[in-house]
Formats: C-alpha cells, structure tokens, sequence
C-alpha cells in the first residue's frame, strides 16, 4: 500500500525570528526516511527518501540502473514497514536477477547520492547507448513549463525542502510530475511513473528537474530512452560531456525569461 501524502511531512513548532521579534509557529516538515530495495530477496541497496510513490520509484531506479529492462520483468513490489524505516521487495525475472548478480554494486545511499557505494573507476563511469538525436524544444515550451513546475510540486510548497521532476509535453504542458527530498528519486519516480503508464515520449517532450544536472541524472534519462532534460540549475562539465556524446538535449539554468543550451553544442546540426 502506498503512503498518504500526510506521512511525507511532519508539523513541528519551532522559534521563529523575523523582524527583530521572535514568535512559536507550526512548522510543516519533510519526512526522510531509508528506504531499502531488495531484489528477488536479496538486498541492493538503502535510499534516503521521501514515503512518497514509492512503486514509481521502485520502477524507475530498476530501469534507470539497468537492472531490468522493461516494466514487464518487475512482476511485483511489497512495501514492508520496518522499525528502521521502509523496504521495497521486488520480484524481478530470473534472467534479469542472474544478471544483477554479476554485476552487482551495493549503494548505501545518502540523500541524493548516486554513486555511493560503486566498487570501482569502471562501474562510476558506465557506458551508454546513444539515442538518436532529436530536436530541442522550444524556448517558449521551457519557459512555460518553468511556469508551471512549482504548481506541480505541492509538497516543496509545504516544506521547502523537496525536488521536482516533470515530464513536459511538446508546448510545456506538465502531464506528469513526482517529488522527494532527492534529486535522483525524484527523477527515478518520474521515470517510474512514465514507465507505469506507458506515456508516450515522442514528439518533442522533455523532462525537466528542479535540480543541477549531474553526470548520473544525464545517465538516468539516456537510459530510459529521455531525448531532453531541462535543469533549473548548472549542469557539470561531465555531464554536459556525456550529454553531447550521447545525443541528449541539455538545457541548464533554466530560470525565468532565460535558459543555456549546452548540449547539442552550438553550432551542431542535429
């Protein structure tokens, strides 16, 4: 079952000063909590998280880390409550469960932490598949989506303490929005999501995070098959490196009334 949004935030006073007074007010709080995945039994990794779409974010971390490649090889999700906090027991396919353990990597994850727990150089920086290129979009279509993301983010609005990841459609209409207190959850359950409803991709849609764009939230949208990602914030010179090579459109510092464009690099055709 998954969890009420009321279980994502906690209301707590605290002493509040402003103005040269100090008042006690009610403060609405972001939920952080472990969040273990297991596979076929076996444990793989500990997530912090927001409670929050839980199977979306099951989903979306198993396709983004390759471990399955389609949302038929997961065959089902529990959701066990623990004393210690939350754990997801996948079901996967045999064949997909004798690949991870070959090559398994254990991710003892702090907020927001995508690689904690790689084992070595080569794992870090792991190969992709290129897509095929495709055109941006819009500037008008991102400047409208920017409009709209903080609309879709009702918990960031309550704490203040939450990222946003939103799957945009061709003119910037948000279809599809999911948070949590890290970044690379809540592109994995957006991820998850588009993947559990089967939403189309094609035709000039893009994704667009509250975040920086980093080398692993590059890795995750090529690997699932995302033309577009549109950061809030700087990308890194990785990621604009991986972006180039593999054909993902990457726009940074999207902000209102201006954007950067830095992969394709300028002057490329696509």
């Amino acid at each position: 079952m998954e969890m009420p949004l009321k279980r994502a935030v906690k209301t707590t006073a605290v002493y509040c000063w402003r103005d040269g007074a100090g008042t006690e007010v009610q403060d609405q709080i972001a939920e952080e909590v472990p969040v273990a995945l297991s596979y076929n039994g076996i444990s793989h990794a500990v997530m912090m998280a927001s409670p929050l779409a839980l199977r979306d974010f099951a989903l979306g971390f198993s396709l983004s880390e390759r471990i399955i490649h389609s949302p038929d090889e997961l065959y089902g999700v529990d959701i066990e409550e623990h004393e210690e906090g939350l754990e997801l027991a996948l079901e996967i396919s045999s064949e997909r469960m004798m690949n991870l353990r070959h090559q398994r990597r254990t991710l003892s994850g702090r907020t927001g932490c995508g690689l904690c727990g790689t084992e070595s150089l080569e794992q870090a920086i792991r190969p992709l598949q290129p897509l095929a290129a495709s055109a941006l979009p819009a500037h008008e279509a991102v400047q409208h989506a920017l409009q709209q993301l903080s609309l879709n983010q009702p918990l960031q609005n309550m704490t203040g303490a939450l990222h946003g990841a939103a799957w945009c459609d061709a003119d910037g209409q948000v279809l599809l929005a999911r948070e949590d207190v890290g970044r690379h959850n809540a592109l994995d359950k957006l991820i998850g999501a588009l993947a559990a409803r089967r939403t189309a991709r094609e035709g000039g849609g893009f994704a667009l995070v509250s975040s920086r764009a980093s080398y692993e939230m590059v890795h995750k949208c090529v690997s699932t098959g995302i033309n577009t990602l549109v950061a809030v914030s700087a990308p890194t010179s990785l990621a604009i490196k991986m972006a180039r090579d593999a054909n993902l459109n990457l726009i940074g510092f999207a902000r209102r009334g201006h954007h950067s464009v830095y992969s394709p690099k300028y002057g490329e055709e696509i």
